[in-house]
């Protein structure tokens, strides 16, 4: 379920006061916060920006395609039913191939290298990071649990503030064991999971998943506000705290996270120039991989689609166990390839209206929650359920346009976006001067 400058999260600039020889450090933790502010624009890293917009892009079109039009919620058979199914076919394929997992893959890289920056920024202050980033990340938590519950089952904020907190425990390790870190959470735990899944005991669960989803799809689907977020707050409840589903996203999050505080310690996007030869490699390489480890993904979706069992093929459950480094190599040639064409004026002139979305990725983010529940919910449009996923996601990309046109407009006059604001506020514990 998609739940998918630094990756989401604000760059911070530490302004410490100088102190005497008898200062006590006893308050420095106090001290981090109370003298921290927000990074200035002319601090930010706008091929970051530009690449978080990029991401966030393609988990609106992600989230469309899945969840807001209820492909992920319709039976089969009213599935087939919405539209013609060549077109659908090829769209869900071009979907499969190109989109799904890949940028949540990158947005999350991005997380992890904004810690990095903000990481290096502290330290090169003399003070510890360690204060504000457990106060961002609870603002975080507190923002996602909100989300969550009142709005939309499809949260990642949460998560995201959970595995930002257990990257506190790799700042100061080594690269060979971040490295380690990444094979055994990308690499050895999908194939894990999904062997227990298939042969290890049986879970309970509250309910199976199919009622509880057509349970979801009924209150969505009602013209009552309080039917549909109290079916989606259920929903969440029974499928998020009774499943290993949370610890399963957490170290498919975590391992993206490191994947950027590596790229972050090397300065991969903020000296492209430098690494030029290594960012070729991930293109080419990333290509190749992640496309041959995606075609087998499309192969063994089709498969099951068909009713063949992962269980009782060893072919199909490898071709399933692995998916998760054809996302991440697929989502690294994108990388490559945005950063290296980013090098080029007329090519950083188009790309670079992507900037202002980044800025504002919380704010764009849950604009596109709310807009989406207006559209597709009972209540609004009510079209869930109603239009093909090919529709959903040429909506989604009307919406992101509109989004780039009002982030342009907004950064002209203000600092932050509004969420942004409120976040760092929080944070700081004080009311940041919104207006540039």
């Amino acid at each position: 379920m998609t739940r998918e400058g630094s990756g989401g999260l604000p760059e911070v600039c530490h302004k410490t006061q100088p102190c005497s020889q008898g200062n006590v450090r006893g308050s420095s933790q106090d001290a981090a916060v109370s003298h921290s502010s927000p990074v200035s624009s002319q601090e930010r890293v706008e091929l970051v920006d530009a690449l978080r917009g990029f991401a966030l892009c393609g988990v609106f079109v992600s989230n469309s395609f899945l969840w807001f039009g209820g492909r992920n919620l319709l039976p089969p058979e009213q599935l087939r039913a919405l539209g013609s199914p060549l077109p659908e076919l090829v769209t869900g394929a071009l979907f499969l191939f190109f989109v799904a997992h890949k940028f949540l893959n990158l947005f999350g890289f991005l997380f992890g290298l904004g810690f990095s920056i903000q990481l290096s920024r502290t330290e090169a202050r003399g003070a510890s990071h360690v204060p504000v980033h457990l106060r961002r990340m609870g603002v975080l938590f507190c923002i996602g649990a909100v989300h969550l519950l009142a709005l939309w089952m499809g949260d990642i904020l949460h998560l995201y503030a959970l595995a930002g907190l257990l990257l506190l425990l790799f700042a100061g390790k080594t690269d060979r064991t971040l490295w380690r870190w990444v094979v055994v959470l990308l690499g050895v735990m999908p194939p894990l999971v999904l062997a227990l899944q298939l042969w290890g005991p049986e879970v309970t669960a509250h309910a199976p998943e199919s009622a509880l989803r057509a349970e979801l799809l009924a209150a969505l689907s009602s013209g009552s506000v309080w039917t549909a977020q109290a079916g989606n707050a259920r929903y969440v409840w029974e499928t998020w705290f009774s499943s290993p589903r949370v610890l399963i996203w957490l170290t498919l999050i975590l391992g993206r996270f490191l994947l950027g505080l590596l790229a972050g310690r090397h300065r991969l996007l903020q000296d492209v120039e430098r690494h030029r030869p290594l960012l070729r490699r991930m293109l080419w390489w990333g290509l190749c991989v992640g496309g041959l480890l995606n075609a087998g993904g499309l192969l063994a979706f089709q498969l099951r689609a068909q009713g063949l069992d992962p269980a009782s093929h060893t072919g199909l459950f490898l071709l399933t166990a692995f998916q998760e480094l054809g996302y991440a190599s697929l989502g690294a040639a994108y990388l490559a390839g945005f950063a290296l064409l980013f090098q080029r004026e007329r090519w950083r002139r188009a790309l670079g209206v992507l900037s202002p979305v980044g800025r504002m990725a919380l704010t764009n983010y849950l604009m596109q929650t709310v807009l989406s529940l207006w559209l597709y919910n009972g209540w609004g449009l009510g079209l869930i359920g109603r239009v093909p996923p090919s529709h959903c996601v040429g909506i989604a990309l009307v919406l992101f346009a509109v989004q780039v046109l009002l982030s342009h407009a907004w950064l002209k006059h203000f600092r932050f976006g509004p969420a942004e604001w409120l976040w760092r506020s929080l944070t700081y514990g004080r009311l940041q001067p919104l207006r540039g």
